[in-house]
């Protein structure tokens, strides 16, 4: 076994890989960019090296700095991860060269793999069904269409060397397909340097099914049962299941045996997972493969809860030359397992990239790491800043029960002990589509968010009302505490007679609603909202940020976190922001904003629509930007005249930068 290895990633999965060496007795090595000089993966282990800036090209991609690395240290093999180089047969082949191990398939593996048209030929001699489509090296736009055509609407297009999602478009209409191509072309090449695709007819009502499958150097080959993933947005994974719900035993088999020959047919080592879209028609489900991912995929934790293995663990055997540790009769299924990713995003905001920092990050009584009922993997701390140049997960929250429902049940309860502030994240969201009846009833395909979206989406589950009431509970706990005993320095409208009125305006969402607090001469409170008759409000503190509330009839346990002029609000029904207005401080504000077109996010400007003069209407494309690896589209708020563009393709931009400006 190895004595020392090089993680060249960073991140939770860095973390992740760290915490196994560890118990193995494994040094290890970690790399970091300018960005994460201080980051956690760099303290998680023994050593770390420095490899540039904090742009992934400047950094985390310069495999030959990475090497430089390994060597200099001593590290007998280095671990990709997920991202970044862990397909890129280049650099499993340089390792290889320069006398290291990499903890992977080898170079001819991931290149079969790593092209989806050329996979798909080659899986179609395995006898592995496919889906219809065009899977040539002609790159002609204008073939591209013709194909299109033939397979017949809706198609989808794929970047051919992709993954996670980047360089995917679904195509409902013939006219759409020029655009959609241009696009996925573009990021394409910004995201793997190949903009070459592939299309294919999209199957409706799909549902993503994976096979996890390792191999090892004696040909021995296993497969580790199947995930389900077919909950996502933009292409890219948000909950992921094991095993798939109404999966039988003869499917699975099925399903396993394809994916363990996709694996020898490729001569493969080490952890894969073969991905499949499943058709739902008449009540039976029919299989086609989709790609191979020669690597561990982010979701490997539900396979880990459900067998009890670590594959981490086995990775490293596999990478060192022992054979696989169990055959395929001595694997079997315990439970269920479900994961959640925890994203700085904003879903109500078509799921715009968040950055900033975590003031707060509380997580739930949870191992880390490690299997049990609740495992969250993360490499952040409270403190840390979520930048715009890596990929928006935050954490993994990984819950295992005996049964689905009791794995839900346990998912909404650590989800709702999940407070973080200081960033738009997604959890308030993954508590809805957990509760949603689609995901409840296991009733699952790909469509499952837009199906869901009433209730997904611009949810208000404790209301003003209440989150008013803690708000201002909170504010008179925060006075208690900075006047102690002294009645003198208390503005808590206490009178020698009569009674004492207090006024707050709050806003809550697009709303904005004054309150009167008031206090009678025993001391107890009213508190009216709006127009509404006043009721009594008591409360008291029930740790250093949570609050056992008594509102009129309603009583509730929250926990509130106070940044400036906001008060965070989590609750077991959900989380609520409040913020309370200066009517003064934000006079003239939208009178101010004009004609102003401004950045949603952090990223660069990859290109403008339109030109200076032109006239365009509500609705229409006007810029694209990038950011966190995703493409995002800017439209025009309203019919107008492009005055000016601000900026250059290219540019750098910060959230809220004005990036063109429009006239009536």
């Amino acid at each position: 076994m190895f004595k020392k290895i090089l993680i060249a990633n960073r991140g939770e999965i860095a973390c992740r890989v760290a915490a196994t060496a560890r118990r193995m007795a494994i040094r290890t090595v970690a790399v970091y960019s300018d960005a994460d000089a201080n980051a956690k993966h760099v303290q998680a282990c023994d050593e770390a090296v420095h490899i540039g800036g904090s742009a992934p090209r400047d950094s985390y991609l310069r495999w030959e700095r990475i090497i430089e690395a390994a060597r200099a240290t001593g590290a007998q093999a280095i671990h990709p991860g997920y991202g970044f180089l862990s397909e890129n047969e280049a650099f499993a082949a340089a390792c290889a060269e320069a006398g290291l191990v990499f903890i992977g398939p080898p170079p001819s593996a991931i290149q079969a793999m790593g092209l989806k048209a050329e996979s798909k030929q080659l899986m179609e001699r395995a006898g592995v069904p496919l889906v219809p489509g065009y899977h040539g090296a002609e790159q002609d736009p204008a073939l591209l269409k013709r194909e299109a055509d033939r397979i017949g609407y809706p198609v989808l297009i794929k970047a051919s060397a992709g993954g996670g999602g980047k360089g995917m478009r679904a195509v409902q209409q013939p006219e759409e397909f020029a655009a959609a191509l241009a696009s996925c072309q573009r990021e394409a090449r910004n995201s793997f340097g190949d903009e070459a695709v592939l299309v294919e007819k999209y199957v409706t009502r799909p549902r993503h099914i994976e096979i996890q499958v390792f191999g090892d150097t004696q040909g021995n080959y296993v497969y580790l049962f199947e995930r389900d993933c077919s909950v996502q947005r933009r292409h890219q994974k948000v909950l992921e299941e094991a095993p798939a719900p109404g999966m039988t035993e003869a499917m699975r088999r099925r399903m396993g045996e394809a994916a363990v020959a996709a694996a020898g047919a490729v001569k493969y080592v080490g952890a894969g997972t073969v991905e499949f879209i499943v058709e739902q028609r008449q009540g039976e489900m029919n299989f086609f493969f989709m790609e191979m991912n020669t690597r561990l995929q982010v979701e490997h934790p539900v396979t880990e809860a459900i067998t009890g293995l670590d594959l981490v663990e086995w990775q490293l055997r596999v990478a060192a030359g022992e054979p696989l540790p169990l055959k395929q009769e001595d694997l079997r299924i315990h439970g269920h397992a479900i994961e959640a990713r925890i994203c700085a995003e904003s879903p109500d905001n078509n799921f715009l990239p968040a950055t900033g920092t975590l003031h707060v990050y509380r997580k739930p009584q949870a191992a880390a790491f490690e299997r049990g009922p609740v495992r969250i993997d993360d490499g952040v701390r409270e403190g840390d800043a979520i930048s715009p140049y890596y990929d928006s997960m935050i954490a993994k929250l990984i819950v295992h029960g005996a049964t689905r429902e009791e794995a839900l049940a346990r998912l909404d309860e650590a989800l709702a002990e999940t407070h973080i502030v200081g960033l738009s994240t997604n959890v308030q969201f993954l508590r809805h589509v957990v509760t949603s009846r689609s995901f409840a009833q296991a009733d699952l395909d790909t469509a499952l968010i837009p199906r869901e979206a009433a209730v997904l989406f611009n949810q208000q589950p404790v209301g003003l009302e209440l989150a008013a009431a803690a708000a201002v509970a909170r504010t008179l706990l925060d006075e208690q505490a900075l006047s102690g005993d002294d009645p003198f320095s208390k503005r808590d409208g206490w009178r020698s007679h009569g009674v004492g009125t207090r006024r707050f305006t709050f806003g809550f969402g697009a709303e904005e609603k004054k309150a009167t607090l008031t206090t009678l001469h025993d001391g107890a409170l009213l508190l009216a909202i709006g127009a509404g008759a006043a009721e009594p409000l008591s409360f008291r503190a029930a740790g250093a940020e949570a609050i056992e509330l008594q509102y009129g009839a309603r009583r509730m346990r929250a926990a509130i976190y106070t940044q400036g002029e906001t008060d965070h609000v989590f609750t077991e029904a959900g989380a609520a922001q409040i913020v309370s207005v200066d009517l003064l401080a934000h006079a003239g504000d939208a009178a101010a904003e004009g004609g102003r077109l401004t950045a949603p996010m952090p990223g660069k400007v990859i290109s403008f629509a339109v030109k200076p003069g032109e006239q365009v209407r509500k609705g229409q494309a006007l810029a694209v930007m990038e950011a966190m690896k995703m493409e995002h589209t800017i439209a025009a708020p309203n019919d107008g005249v492009v005055a000016e563009l601000l900026y250059a393709p290219g540019d750098q931009v910060q959230e809220g930068a004005e990036l063109l400006k429009l006239s009536a």
